[in-house]
């Protein structure tokens, strides 16, 4: 791989009431950004000047009509509809939120042609005028790939996926098996070889109930379905352990021990992740050919047209992005021409005493036996 190219990041301009254009213009005002990559906006020129203007931001954007004539060194803004739109600052309106899933289609248009290298999408809000069921949903239906993708938070120091999609907490219990554990665990830890360049990556699974069932009092599915699928992963070569209580998981830093976290709903994840981000959060969509990365903002809207989004998270969104696109690509070269192994590898087993918490002891249990379940104590 050249070091050297530039890599082409596609960027789609979002909800055009929103912060979009404000985090992309603060994000390539920093002239280091230019030469690390060459940025393509999927937008509007009218709006992103109507952006410029109402925020009093100095910036500087070069209109071309096709991805493949991108400038090197230049903010290149790509125009995906000549539509007028009204753009209202931070209101909520179909129309807008309609116009930031237009730049998602003309974008994906030319992923499919080779015309850029990854994917770094601005907010798009779910409001009460926009109902859809979010970007990286909507991204992976129109890739028309097989299998599907996994969402992943990403910080400096966690990376947490989740299990289920968005769903209402009822319907969470019903949507869990022992194979989609087993998918998505398998999703991440190749994910987090190939993207993240970890060899031998350590997962933590959590529980679904409270204190990880204890021990079937609180709850069936960690003894049915989730330990279990553990016990096969570890089979696998793929050193899962757990179910761990959430609250102690994060609460007791044990997450730090661990390459990545695979929750099994939203705000199991999303709670613990915001927390100890502070707003500094990058969602990945994990499984897919397309890299694509976005800021982790909830709730933007409110913030458009007061020049107060902060672009760092954005910022980090177009680093990740870059350096997964690199991480693949040195990964897969070379997996493309094998040694043949002239010997069988013993799996290390050293990490799994390490990461198992005995349960608590019942009479018919052997005295020294090991369990990979643990047990909260109180």
């Amino acid at each position: 791989m050249n070091e050297n190219k530039k890599v082409r990041v596609a960027i789609t301009h979002g909800d055009t009431n929103g912060i979009g254009y404000e985090l992309i213009f603060k994000t390539f005002a920093e002239p280091e950004m230019l030469e690390l990559c060459t940025p393509i906006v999927y937008g509007s020129p009218k709006i992103a000047a109507y952006h410029r203007n109402a925020l009093g931001i100095e910036a500087n954007f070069t209109i071309i009509k096709d991805a493949k004539d991108a400038q090197e060194g230049r903010l290149n803004l790509l125009p995906v509809f000549d539509d007028e739109i009204k753009v209202e600052l931070g209101v909520a309106s179909e129309e807008s939120g309609a116009a930031g899933l237009r730049a998602v289609d003309r974008a994906l248009d030319d992923y499919r042609q080779g015309l850029f290298d990854v994917l770094v999408t601005a907010p798009v809000d779910n409001n009460e005028q926009f109902h859809f069921s979010g970007q990286s949903r909507y991204i992976e239906d129109h890739l028309e790939t097989e299998g599907q993708g996994l969402s992943v938070l990403v910080n400096e120091e966690l990376r947490v996926a989740l299990a289920t999609r968005n769903l209402p907490l009822r319907q969470v219990a019903e949507s869990i098996s022992k194979e989609s554990i087993i998918n998505n665990a398998t999703t991440l830890f190749r994910s987090l070889r190939r993207d993240f360049r970890l060899s031998s990556p350590r997962i933590a699974v959590l529980g679904l109930n409270p204190k990880a069932g204890d021990n079937g009092l609180l709850g069936s599915e960690e003894q049915e379905f989730i330990s279990p699928a553990i016990d096969e992963l570890a089979d696998k070569g793929i050193q899962a352990f757990g179910p761990y209580p959430a609250d102690t998981f994060f609460g007791c830093s044990h997450a730090g021990e661990f390459d990545g976290i695979l929750a099994m709903y939203y705000e199991q994840g999303l709670s613990p992740f915001r927390t100890l981000s502070a707003c500094r959060g990058i969602n990945y969509t994990a499984g897919l050919p397309l890299v694509r990365t976005s800021a982790e903002i909830p709730d933007s809207l409110p913030l458009a047209g007061k020049g107060v989004a902060d672009e760092q998270p954005f910022r980090h969104a177009v680093y990740l992005a870059i350096d997964i696109f690199r991480n693949r690509a040195e990964y897969d070269e070379p997996m493309g021409n094998p040694l043949p192994k002239l010997y069988k590898e013993k799996r290390d087993e050293s990490d799994k005493v390490r990461f198992a918490i005995p349960r608590k002891r019942e009479d018919r249990t052997p005295h020294g036996t090991a369990h990979r379940n643990p047990k909260e104590a109180h």
